[in-house]
């Protein structure tokens, strides 16, 4: 059974949202076919929480004052660039007998062995994959247990994935999501840190060099220098 989230909210006129966040709520609006657009504040620790645990790809039972709750899902959020605090949120009321598309998280669970055992380091392609279904099959993560890749040889592919029924991924089946790499040779980690010295050189070469104005500039003074030190002969 897919879980549901709770979030009360309530109904935000013509208060500014400074104000709003004043009071440790988030500013927020909710849209959809069919549905007017609605000014709104939610609570803030109250909707991280359940952020937290629903993301973009979970169903929310959005409760406005004493309306019937409406089925929404994040649609999008606005991060502050300083704080890392969420200051708007956009809300999207999903019509449960239509077909959405949305992406899901990746989670990966288990320990590689390749890893603990062959010292590889795991390599993870992609973290979401695109989906196709009726907002009601929507889940908020899809596990994928490592413990599989147990060789440098082995790998995760989108085939691989164990999704719920009423779920069309719409990535193709045979990209790879997870790798093991293996550990990197003496000899190629001396040859990397040869290629980091060349450049190093390089860069401190070109910072050294002066610019095409300044060379002339310099042979200009010189030859001033020069023609300064040649005595003259008078006649």
């Amino acid at each position: 059974m897919v879980e549901e989230y709770e979030l009360g909210a309530e109904l935000r006129a013509d208060e500014k949202a400074k104000s709003v966040r004043n009071d440790k709520k988030i500013p927020a609006v909710v849209y959809g076919n069919e549905f007017k657009n609605t000014s709104i504040a939610v609570d803030a620790k109250v909707f991280n929480k359940v952020f937290q645990e629903a993301g973009e790809s979970a169903l929310i039972n959005l409760k406005i004052d004493s309306d019937p709750a409406v089925k929404v899902l994040v649609h999008d959020t606005q991060i502050h660039p300083t704080s890392g605090d969420i200051i708007h949120i956009d809300f999207y009321k999903v019509n449960m007998k239509e077909k959405i598309k949305t992406a899901i998280p990746i989670v990966e669970i288990g320990e590689s062995p390749a890893v603990i055992d062959l010292e590889g380091a795991l390599i993870n392609n992609r973290d979401e994959v695109e989906v196709e279904c009726l907002p009601g099959d929507l889940i908020p993560e899809i596990e994928v247990d490592i413990s599989v890749l147990k060789t440098f040889d082995d790998v995760i592919k989108v085939s691989d994935l164990k999704i719920p029924a009423g779920i069309e991924i719409l990535d193709d089946a045979d990209e790879v999501i997870f790798l093991i790499q293996p550990p990197r040779s003496d000899e190629e980690l001396a040859e990397l840190e040869e290629e980091v010295t060349e450049d190093v050189e390089a860069v401190e070469g070109v910072a050294d060099k002066p610019a095409e104005g300044e060379e002339a500039a310099e042979g200009e003074a010189a030859s001033e220098e020069k023609a300064e030190e040649v005595p003259t002969t008078e006649k």
